[in-house]
């Protein structure tokens, strides 16, 4: 089953102090509009392999919402991700039929700043390691624009790798086949070249995703899981002319980590 890379939920404070800081760092910023129903709005860089940043911040507090409880308690950065399936209802039917239990669908929605109504299903894991859903009701190209939009003057093309922090190697790993099913493109376990994790890689698409777990008690990634928990920890955007890799400035990026590397498009187009 083809369950690409959709998009990347950095939450932060102020939406337009951080449009600013992305516009800043070469990203080409698009005002997404408002969550009905929700005290959401949010801004998206999208990039040329369809995958795009959401930059979503608050009016008013939510305390009934992950995503906001978070913010509250841990700062501005990475607090999900999400996949787009055919259909939702389906990826959701095949992943319980393989014994992983997702949340029942539901249906979403955005009011984009030129009155365009988008409209959306999703569903959501019972674990942080893994994404929620969200396929399309309404056209893609309302919710994720082409063309010029996905143009940046800092020369990202995509996401070629998105970190997962996560307890349990093994465990996460049989939740995720649970839900991608027969065919998974899975790597070997590895320790990353620091000493500081083991890691398995899995391919979506165009994205290789990575499940990291502490291989020490101290370091970045154990206190990411001992702070915020499993999920999403580091994003590598694939820039073709960038000459070594470079980690953009925490403050600039609202938290999130995010690294652009030239090697990433050559692994990229060697698995598109």
């Amino acid at each position: 089953m083809s369950l690409p890379l959709d998009h990347i939920v950095i939450a932060v404070q102020d939406l337009e102090r951080t449009i600013a800081d992305y516009t800043a760092l070469g990203f080409n910023v698009l005002r997404g509009g408002e969550h009905p129903g929700r005290a959401t709005h949010n801004a998206l860089v999208v990039f040329a392999d369809g995958a795009y940043f959401e930059l979503i911040a608050w009016r008013a507090p939510a305390p009934e919402e992950r995503w906001w409880q978070q913010l509250q308690a841990h700062g501005e950065g990475l607090v999900d991700f999400a996949l787009l399936p055919t259909e939702t209802g389906a990826v959701v039917a095949a992943a319980q039929a393989r014994g992983l239990d997702y949340g029942a669908p539901h249906d979403g929605g955005r009011l984009r700043p030129d009155g365009a109504q988008l409209r959306w299903r999703n569903a959501r894991p019972h674990t942080q390691d893994l994404p929620f859903l969200c396929g399309d009701l309404t056209d893609r190209a309302l919710r994720v624009p082409e063309g010029a939009a996905r143009v940046h003057p800092n020369g990202a093309t995509g996401v070629a790798r998105l970190e997962i922090a996560v307890h349990d190697l093994q465990a996460s790993l049989a939740r995720w086949r649970a839900l991608l099913g027969p065919g998974v493109d899975i790597g070997p376990v590895h320790t990353a070249a620091d000493g500081s994790a083991r890691q398995i890689a899995l391919q979506l698409g165009r994205t290789e995703l990575v499940l990291a777990a502490p291989a020490q008690a101290s370091g970045d990634l154990a206190h990411r899981l001992a702070t915020r928990g499993e999920g999403p920890y580091a994003v590598v955007l694939a820039v073709p002319q960038q000459a070594a890799a470079q980690a953009l400035d925490g403050a600039a990026t609202h938290g999130a980590r995010i690294v652009l590397d030239r090697l990433a498009q050559a692994e990229e187009t060697a698995t598109a």
